[in-house]
């Protein structure tokens, strides 16, 4: 119907109508629109339900600032995304929208019952309504809570999207396309540097938009935004990003950025992106992220049809849209007149102008005049009426008794003045001042290479974006001036004696009376106040609600404002959709997987894989008809018996150089490693400081300054990081460096009595004779032409060696080594015939026989302990009194009296002979296999006191 559209004008393209549902119900727009802006060219101003009190709510913004207007939104495809800003929602043919948190419609909503409640629904009543009677807890309240607590419905359907993501380096990164951003992109992108300009709009221009007649440099806003666009779209070292959102400042001037790619296109090309995420590293950061206008607080403040003043110029000018056809405005700002005067000259009746302040601009009284608008100055609001949509407004004076006057109006436009958009310049680590001549918090000083520009920087005078140097200027930022006209502000008072609620945070029906309470109930610090009330935490965090409850409580607290404080400024600055976080890390995606350099051999040959740690490792390999206890048996005795092959590339392995190395490793690990000579390895543990096993491997001295060191194949990471910050912060006087080198060597293990002369032929270059080459050595030599370090060392307990090669030819030799073994009938084996050697051997796995909480003593590996060592990671703690208890866990091996019950990994072991339940548990059982060589179950447990036992 778009009874409320203009005849002309807007930034939308008349030519396309877009049909879209809200509720169930169709209603028309037109390409450009947002779901606000249509449903409001349609008379709709009711869509949704506050958070507490179910209580009707309107569109009250134009931009990502809005707090109340959430819709769920289904698409085609099956998606469905709750939560969207309506204001920020570009409709499309065919939309399917929705209201959220409402039951079972939006009209007649049962849980608006709530507001019945409201004198015991204060601030802080959960902390004091659920502690009594405790038992009511699980059974009562909390099913009551978590069925009514959140907003809109997570989707159950896989997202059928898919999302990109790229790193992107600059020069300058620019947030915020309006006048302010433009200029500092034409300032940083001369002379050829790198420069980002991105918004969160659908096109730059910012404020321009919703002033098309403001002169700017001799030219109509449109006219000077088109010139300057112009000439940024024709540098190429200059990209421009709309539907753009900075959402994030982080470290070392990395900025994220998430781009709104194909939503509002009417079919999408297949192979496009929703969005993308953008990390973005600039050596120069600009914000101009403009301001937030702000609501006003007063008695029936929350209906639907009030709305920020500047919003209703927004759809006048952008969407062609009135707001009503007889608003009214409440003002604290000379900004509201701009609003009011604009949609008179489109025809719109004003009802009146109530001012706040006892003295307004003669000008502007004038035009208001002239135009047949009633300003009553010195006034304020004392009671809305309407359900759900504002009907009425009774007006009073300020300071001297008056009849009140009640005023017939369709909507109300408030405007308590700006707020400068400071969030990604907190996230930064900038700090920020109290200006009482801004009336808000404006950036003060940065820590980060970044310079905010415009109103963000509380310069609202348009004339304050222009450098008039800037041919010479090398600051790419505009230069910020002195004169604003922003004015201190407080929000209006709530009339002594009336009930009507004067909300300060919409979505979470936070009043001002709540604020008041926190601070009688001692909470003083606004943090505090914050999460009491929960004001500023809805999804809006805080945009229109901060600046106001700041006030109150400065008043309650009778501090000033400069003295209360600011809540913390999170990322993201609006929502980020998890399908932009997460880009491709989905499905198979989703936790890297890493293949071994044989995977493909493996998967030919019929393996069956297990998830270690990262890695995707062949668990066996069965023939034909055998199960996995047949498979995991046969590959056991073939290795026993003649030769198994394994791909061990999983094992971390980490390059230790420098003429510390040595040292490094001696400090680093609990075995002394200063005597080691090169050629030689030795077994190593790694302790947390407090004397607890986290990691063990192997430390070859390749050279006198080179040790090749390996980890557990899921502890790698954690290794690697835990030198990095030892070398970096303990021990920075060692000349060391470390680099990992898991993906640059395979490792290809051969175990069983035939290893060496099957390896003995084929390498001519090292001596492989056990004299020559004894247990724990290495060696570096070549095998088919191609160059390895030969490790003699064995985790199966048979004749072992492991063959480290690069990866790329790991394949080659791999199959080499199949074609000349087959005469010893040389048999892969898997990860579970390997685990079941070890514990024959009684080695162990650390993460499985151990939990965290043993010492090398506790399994019975004090022997690799430097006891002559000064000082090693975790040995004061070795001394603790609780550590050398006799009684503590220790691990032990495991024989049962049926040679064929194989235990279960996990089971308790009890010190009583006894069925009762709860007997008393000495221990447990770690790791547990049917032994097909000794033809017998075996096991690895911890128990207490168990080597005494």
């Amino acid at each position: 119907m778009n009874e409320f559209r203009t005849e002309t004008g807007g930034r939308i393209n008349r030519d396309k109508p877009v049909r879209f549902s809200f509720n169930g119900e169709t209603y028309s727009g037109f390409e450009g629109d947002t779901l606000a802006s249509a449903l409001l060219a349609n008379g709709v101003h009711f869509v949704g339900r506050s958070y507490k009190y179910h209580r009707p709510r309107g569109i009250m913004s134009a931009g990502s600032e809005e707090a109340c207007a959430l819709v769920g939104v289904k698409r085609g495809g099956g998606r469905f995304d709750p939560n969207t800003r309506a204001t920020t929602l570009e409709i499309v043919d065919g939309l399917i929208t929705q209201s959220q948190h409402c039951w079972p419609s939006l009209k007649w909503d049962i849980a608006e019952l709530n507001r019945l409640g409201s004198p015991i629904f204060s601030a802080g009543f959960y902390y004091k309504t659920f502690l009594w009677p405790r038992s009511f807890w699980q059974k009562i309240y909390e099913p009551i809570i978590r069925k009514s607590a959140g907003l809109g419905e997570a989707p159950t359907d896989p997202d059928p999207d898919n999302y990109a993501s790229r790193f992107a380096h600059c020069d300058c990164l620019v947030v915020g396309g309006g006048p302010a951003g433009i200029m500092a992109a034409l300032n940083a992108s001369r002379g050829g540097k790198r420069v980002i300009l991105c918004d969160e709009k659908n096109e730059f221009g910012g404020e321009l938009l919703s002033a098309p007649q403001t002169l700017v440099e001799n030219l109509l806003a449109l006219d000077w935004l088109e010139k300057k666009l112009q000439i940024l779209r024709q540098r190429k070292n200059v990209t421009l990003l709309t539907r753009t959102t900075g959402f994030g400042y982080y470290e070392q001037n990395m900025v994220g950025l998430a781009q709104r790619l194909s939503d509002h296109l009417q079919i999408p090309p297949q192979d496009l992106p929703r969005e993308r995420l953008w990390k973005v590293r600039a050596k120069k950061v600009v914000l101009a992220t403009g301001a937030i206008e702000r609501p006003l607080v007063f008695p029936g403040n929350d209906r639907p049809g009030i709305m920020l003043a500047g919003a209703a110029k927004t759809y006048l000018f952008r969407y062609g849209v009135k707001v009503g056809n007889s608003p009214a405005v409440l003002s604290a700002h000379d900004s509201a007149y701009a609003s009011a005067f604009a949609l008179a000259a489109a025809g719109v009746k004003i009802a009146a102008i109530i001012d706040l302040r006892d003295e307004v601009s003669p000008e502007l009284i004038a035009k208001a005049q002239l135009l047949g608008i009633n300003v009553l100055s010195g006034h304020r609001i004392e009671k809305t009426t309407g359900r759900f949509r504002i009907r009425s407004i009774r007006v009073v004076p300020n300071k001297v008794a008056g009849r009140a006057q009640k005023i017939p109006c369709d909507s109300l436009l408030v405007s308590g003045g700006w707020t400068p958009s400071v969030h990604l310049f907190s996230q930064s680590g900038g700090k920020l001042v109290w200006s009482e001549k801004v009336g808000a918090a404006i950036p003060d000083k940065a820590t980060q290479n970044v310079t905010c520009a415009g109103a963000c920087n509380g310069d609202f005078a348009l004339a304050r974006v222009f450098n008039p140097d800037e041919k010479k200027s090398k600051d790419p930022a505009p230069v910020p001036g002195p004169d604003a006209t922003q004015v201190p502000l407080r929000p209006a008072r709530r009339t002594r004696g009336y009930k009507s609620a004067a909300f300060v945070d919409f979505q979470n029906d936070v009043l001002d009376k709540d604020i008041g309470l926190a601070v009688r109930e001692g909470f003083h610090s606004i943090e505090h106040i914050k999460r009491y009330t929960t004001t500023g935490m809805a999804t809006d965090q805080g945009k229109t609600s901060n600046i106001n409850a700041l006030s109150i409580a400065s008043d309650a607290l009778n501090r000033p404002m400069s003295q209360i404080g600011l809540t913390t400024f999170r990322p993201p600055f609006t929502p980020v959709t998890f399908g932009t976080l997460a880009g491709n890390s989905r499905k198979d995606l989703f936790d890297v997987t890493r293949n071994a350099p044989t995977h493909e051999w493996a998967q030919k040959n019929g393996a069956v894989f297990e998830p270690l740690g990262l890695w995707q490792r062949a668990s066996y390999f069965p023939l034909k008809g055998e199960t996995k206890a047949e498979a995991v048996a046969r590959e056991t005795l073939a290795t026993r018996r003649s030769i198994g092959i394994s791909d061990a590339s999983t094992l971390g392995k980490i390059e230790i150089g420098g003429p510390d190395a040595a040292e490094f490793l001696h400090r680093f690990y609990t075995n002394p490693m200063l005597g080691l000579s090169p050629g030689r390895c030795r077994y190593v543990l790694a302790l947390k400081e407090d004397g607890f096993i986290y990691d063990d491997g192997v430390a070859a001295c390749i050279e006198p300054d080179i040790f090749h060191v390996t980890t557990t194949s899921g502890g790698a990471p954690r290794v690697y990081a835990n030198m990095q910050d030892y070398r970096q912060t303990e021990w920075p006087d060692l000349d060391v460096w470390l680099t990992s080198i898991t993906e640059q060597w395979a490792v290809i293990a051969l175990n069983g009595p035939n290893a060496r002369r099957l390896l003995q032929p084929l390498i001519s270059d090292i001596d492989l004779s056990p004299g020559a080459f004894p247990h724990m050595s290495v060696r570096t030599g070549s095998i088919f032409d191609i160059p390895i370090r030969l490790f003699r060392v064995s985790f199966t307990g048979e004749l072992g060696f492991e063959i480290n090669i690069p990866a790329g030819y790991a394949n080659m030799v791999w199959e080499k080594l199949m074609a000349a073994g087959a005469r010893y009938d040389i048999t892969p084996y898997g990860l579970e015939a390997l685990l079941q050697m070890r514990a024959e051997k009684g080695y162990i796995i650390v993460g499985q026989d151990s939990d965290g909480t043993q010492t090398p003593d506790d399994l019975g590996m004090g022997w690799a302990i430097g006891r002559n060592k000064e000082d090693f990671v975790g040995k004061r703690s070795l001394a603790r009194p609780d550590i050398m208890a006799p009684d503590r866990l220790q691990l032990v091996g495991i024989l049962t009296k049926d040679a064929k019950t194989v235990l279960e990994e996990g089971a308790q072991i009890s010190a009583e002979k006894t069925n009762k339940v709860p007997a008393r548990m000495i221990g447990h059982i770690t790791s547990s296999f049917w032994s097909e060589p000794l033809g017998h179950s075996i096991a690895l447990a911890l128990v207490r006191g168990g080597r005494a036992r």
